[in-house]
This record gives structure tokens, sequence and C-alpha cells, in this order.
């Protein structure tokens, strides 16, 4: 995945270790998340004011139209928590296996974790056919999510072989059905994600979303590439701007945004109801409030990472997934490659909170 570099000046208040949910725009269920600290000019050379004061989908109302795109082995609860409290209007959490839920696959529960300290999010599910998206949706129905989203985007060769995710970007029809089954297997809101198509000659975002829509979709995000470009290229937002011209429910954009700026620019040019920020969120959580961390800033927010990745996965499986978000938060830092070879070899929490410490504010 792509990193980036993050300008290092001190304007976000450290964090509380202590308390998970003491942060500066930490939010809970009742209250919408909302990015209230203005961006930092340093970032493109000039401010661009939020182009939507709230967004709505469904019976749900959000005043930051900034989403946390899902994305595997990434948006798992921690990271999620932290983005919602950095102010994204909704976090979307990892695709799951409507298959594994019908054959009972129980690896499939560490996915569908949510905790109290992330509302709103999006529970993302993919699945080949009406049938099982329905079961799933059913079996979920417990948990507290607040958004079902169904995934028509992955570009990925086995989920695609399957008949999921981006292949069903191929028949309208059975796309349709799936989401209509949805639909009626939930009360909560249906929305799905879609890319600009399946390749270059097949860009049917536009005439796909019309069929999503009429079947019940409350709201469509829109990659801006196609399956066979997969994340290479540049991502397409005309096409976001034709779904946007095409369908009345609202419209997510989403592809190539690295700052909090150019996603204001972006729903301005092409009118979409909000913008989902996946890669560049990697390691700059505060890309949704739009405050630029100092060091010290990194390295508390590295320890808080590190303690709810503890909490939530245990100590071994913990530490090991801290190792690449760490890469991501020390990029432009001052000898991040001697930082991130020590932090690969570490086991343990307080071995990585030493390594923190080593870094020079």
């Amino acid at each position: 995945m792509t990193e980036h570099a993050m300008p290092l000046h001190n304007t976000a208040q450290p964090m509380n270790l202590a308390n998970p949910a003491a942060t500066t725009n930490s939010t809970n269920a009742a209250h919408p998340a909302t990015a209230t600290n203005p961006a930092h000019p340093a970032m493109t050379g000039e401010s661009v004011p939020n182009p939507r004061k709230t967004m709505r989908i469904g019976s749900l109302e959000f005043e930051s139209p900034l989403f946390l795109a899902p994305m595997a082995g990434v948006s798992d609860q921690p990271f999620r928590v932290l983005c919602h409290e950095k102010g994204a209007a909704v976090v979307c959490m990892e695709m799951v296996s409507a298959n594994a839920i019908k054959y009972g696959n129980k690896k499939t529960e560490a996915f569908v974790d949510i905790s109290p300290d992330e509302h709103p999010v999006s529970m993302q599910l993919f699945g080949p056919d009406p049938e099982t998206i329905a079961l799933a949706a059913r079996y979920l129905d417990h948990k507290p999510f607040d958004i079902l989203d169904i995934n028509m985007g992955c570009p990925m060769p086995k989920i695609v072989k399957n008949g999921e995710g981006s292949a069903l970007m191929k028949d309208p029809h059975l796309a349709a059905a799936i989401v209509k089954a949805a639909v009626e297997a939930t009360d909560r809101p249906v929305t799905v994600k879609i890319r600009a198509g399946f390749d270059e000659d097949h860009k049917n975002a536009p005439d796909l979303a019309k069929y999503l829509e009429d079947a019940g979709a409350a709201a469509i995000a829109v990659h801006g590439r196609t399956r066979e470009q997969y994340y290479t290229g540049k991502a397409d937002w005309d096409i976001i701007r034709k779904v946007k011209e095409a369908v009345s429910v609202p419209v997510i954009g989403n592809g190539d945004i690295m700052s909090r700026e150019e996603a204001f620019r972006r729903m301005a040019e092409t009118g979409c109801d909000g913008v989902m920020i996946g890669r560049a969120a990697e390691g700059n959580p505060w890309i949704f409030s739009g405050e630029t961390p100092s060091i010290h800033d990194i390295k508390v927010m590295m320890k808080r990472h590190a303690a709810l990745q503890i909490a939530n996965k245990g100590d071994h499986f913990g530490v090991l997934q801290m190792r690449k978000h760490v890469a991501w938060y020390i990029k432009s830092i001052p000898g991040a490659a001697a930082l991130r070879y020590a932090v690969n070899q570490t086991t343990s929490l307080e071995e990585l909170n030493r390594l923190i410490d080593t870094i020079e504010e």
C-alpha cells in the first residue's frame, strides 16, 4: 500500500493513554462525528472549506463528509476507534465473507467485533448471491453496526473468481437482487461500494448505480478505478461525477485522496456528497480533522494505538500488527529506516514503547 509523508508541526493535543475515549475529537453513537479543526494550509497552500454542512444516509446524519474506507488488514477495531476520534464521519470495517458466516467459520467473529467508541460504523459484507447475503445480514443483526455495506468493488482474483466483489459489476441484475435481499433482511441502511467498472471498456458505474438505487441502496460509494486497474494509475473522478448525476441517493467518492483539503475540493468539483479516505489515513488518522501532528503527537498516538491493539488482539499478535502501523507513522521522521528495522524485531509492548521513546522530538 502507498505510504505518505506527514508534515511535523505541533498543533494536535496529546491523548490520554489511560482513557481510550479521552481525545480531543471523541464522539459517541448519539453524537455524529465532527471534523472541527481547520485544515493546515501548509498541506496545499490554501484552505478549502467543507462544501457540505451535513450528510445523511437513511435516518443517520453526519456533520462531516469524510469516511474511513474499509481496508483488509488495516481498518480493524483499534484503527477505526482512532480515526473516529479524529473526525471520521463513518468508519468502515474490514470486509466479511457472507459465505464464511454461512458455513460457520469461527475466525469471522474477530472481524465483526465492534467497540462502543467507534460509532457510526459500517459493516461490510461480500458474497455471490442474494440468499447468502441475506442469511449473513440476518445472522449479524444482533451486532451494533449502523450501516450494512455490500462490497462490489474488491478486485482481488480469488474474490472475483468466486463471482464476488467487482465481478458483480458485470451483472447489474444480480447486483440489484443482492441489494434488494440485504434491504429486506435488515432495518439498517444498506449501502454499496463499487468501482468505475470492470475494465476500461466497461465503465458502467453510472448505469449500475441506477439499478442499485432502485433496489433500495441508501448510498453508493465509488472507487474511481476499474477492477483491471487494481490500485494502479489514477482514479477517474469524472465517473464519480457521472454517478452523482445519475442517482438521487448520496454518492461517496473514493480514490487518490491525500488530504482533507483535496477531499473537499473533489466534492466541489463532482458534486459528490462525501469522500472515503483509505491509504492516506494509514499512519495519519489526523487527516480527518486537518490537524498536523508534531513528533510528540505521533509518539503518543503510536503508544495509544499499540495499547488498543494489545487489548483487542493480545500481546503477541497485537505487537505483530503494530509493525506495519509504526512504519506508516514514522515514515517522515529522521532515522525511520533504522527504527523500522528495530521495531520489526520486537515482540513485546514494553520493547515497542521503549523504541518509540528513542525518537527525538
